[in-house]
């Protein structure tokens, strides 16, 4: 068997594969995410490790682990977790939401002209190069004892096997990485005041980066020596997991947040538009990225908001309200949450509820909700396609794919068929797990990734196109209506 560990935003999921790539079980454990002023979002790395742990021990407590040949990484990217000479914690990790550093990554990209040009990307709040000038700035007592600085699933490797050791997708998104040549840049280290012999070693996300210590052994229940592989960040881990591991294979995934990924053979970069354009997990490989910060965390937030039981009962009584023609709500929801990526680049944005009237159910915030996730996505694919072609199909992944609901609209929005897999809600643990057996057997990419079978598929339905037309160009209109007075809020 081999095991996939995902650090997500909002739980760690832990998934056993048979050698044959077969799902055999999986846990996940949740977490919580601190908000202690504007703009902030952190967690506690032990937080991690604990859910971690209690994950493969509640797959323990059904089934035997003692056939567990190789350990895959997935997680959230962009977050800093700041380590001493003891590899002791020095603060709450500050997280990949986190809109701190807006005007850090302007004097990022102030220190060093040629930033754009060595990452290939923007500087954006949430990468994690802009957080470490504002900790220098703002407790300047914790960077003076910075020994090291890991990612947060690397953080859990260090926890796994003593080593500290990063891949090339996860890394990328620091802002530290060459992402042309896939190593550390010494002008963009020195351009946060860091040097590279406190950055983790790197390997790429088919490799062993080391192998399962006994006291880690001891606390999960495996036998020591496992190799754990490289693995990747969570887009490029779940394009693993679905199969997107060609040139121009893609996919959408509705998890915390919301992407559009396109695999590349090439780096194309378009930081311009907040194109994120990063290295894949598999060797030789880049990616393309267009990312918004709340997709699924759109639908819990307004579930919270109307006081429904959970996520589910609202997508139901949304669903019940139907989505035909005549629907003559006029709502617009904005779901810029924790700011937004991508095309904005804009930490400031906030989500706007627009259209409100007597009459609005909750239905119709469940539905508006859907629907501003789905605009977003589609500014994001005119985004990735602006230089980089067309995407034709979309395959979708993440805990967002259970919803046909969201996939109608979806489908509508961005007027693409979505294809869905089995199993394809997994996500970036699918992937983690087939990167363990890569590291572990020396397989070959497309002998081990194969795109799982199609369980159906989404078409764009003409009237449901029509309909939406008219509610996504007031939704572009608002934005920019609204653009000088979001910043007059935060400020």
């Amino acid at each position: 068997m081999y095991m996939g560990i995902d650090l997500g935003t909002s739980s760690v999921k832990v998934l056993l594969i048979k050698e044959s790539g077969t799902v055999i079980d999986e846990a996940a454990v949740p977490l919580a995410l601190s908000r202690p002023h504007p703009l902030w979002s952190e967690q506690e790395p032990q937080a991690w490790w604990d859910a971690a742990v209690a994950a493969v021990r509640s797959l323990r407590a059904r089934r035997s682990l003692d056939g567990v040949t190789g350990i895959g990484l997935s997680g959230q990217m962009h977050g800093a977790v700041l380590l001493d000479q003891s590899d002791e914690v020095l603060r709450p990790a500050i997280l990949w939401n986190d809109g701190r550093a807006g005007a850090e990554c302007k004097e990022l990209e102030r220190r060093e002209p040629a930033s754009r040009t060595i990452t290939g990307n923007l500087a954006m709040p949430g990468f994690t190069a802009p957080k470490l000038i504002w900790v220098a700035k703002n407790e300047p007592d914790v960077f003076a004892r910075i020994a090291r600085i890991l990612l947060p699933k690397d953080w859990i490797r260090l926890k796994l096997t003593g080593e500290a050791v990063s891949d090339m997708s996860d890394s990328a998104g620091t802002l530290w990485l060459d992402v042309e040549k896939r190593q550390w840049s010494a002008a963009m280290l020195e351009a946060t005041g860091l040097d590279e012999r406190q950055m983790p070693r790197l390997v790429e996300g088919t490799e062993v980066s080391g192998h399962l210590s006994r006291k880690a052994a001891m606390t999960l229940g495996l036998r020591p020596g496992i190799p754990v592989a490289g693995g990747g960040g969570d887009n490029a881990a779940g394009a693993v997991g679905i199969g997107v591991v060609r040139p121009g294979a893609a996919f959408l995934s509705l998890g915390t947040s919301g992407v559009i990924f396109v695999a590349d053979d090439a780096l194309k970069k378009d930081p311009e538009r907040a194109v994120h354009a990063f290295c894949h997990c598999i060797p030789g490989m880049w990616h393309r990225m267009a990312v918004i910060l709340s997709a699924a965390a759109t639908l819990s937030f307004t579930a919270r908001l109307v006081g429904a039981p959970d996520e589910a009962s609202l997508l139901a009584e949304t669903e019940a309200a139907g989505l035909a023609i005549q629907n003559r709500s006029r709502l617009v929801f904005l779901p810029y949450l924790s700011g937004e990526r991508t095309p904005h680049n804009d930490p400031s944005a906030s989500g706007v509820v627009f259209g409100l009237d007597g009459a609005t159910t909750r239905a119709d915030l469940g539905r508006a909700a859907l629907e501003g996730v789905a605009f977003a996505l589609a500014d994001g694919l005119e985004a990735l396609e602006a230089h980089g072609g067309t995407i034709k199909t979309l395959s979708v992944i993440g805990g967002g794919a259970r919803s046909r609901l969201w996939g109608r609209i979806l489908a509508a929005a961005l007027q693409r068929p979505l294809t869905y897999h089995q199993g394809g809600e997994v996500g970036p643990a699918l992937g983690a797990a087939r990167l363990a057996g890569i590291a572990a057997t020396r397989a070959s990419v497309d002998e081990a990734c194969p795109p799982p079978p199609v369980s159906h598929v989404i078409e764009p339905e003409p009237d449901l196109v029509e309909t939406l037309e008219p509610r996504r160009a007031l939704f572009r209109r608002l934005y920019s209506d609204l653009k000088a007075s979001f910043a007059v809020s935060v400020a």
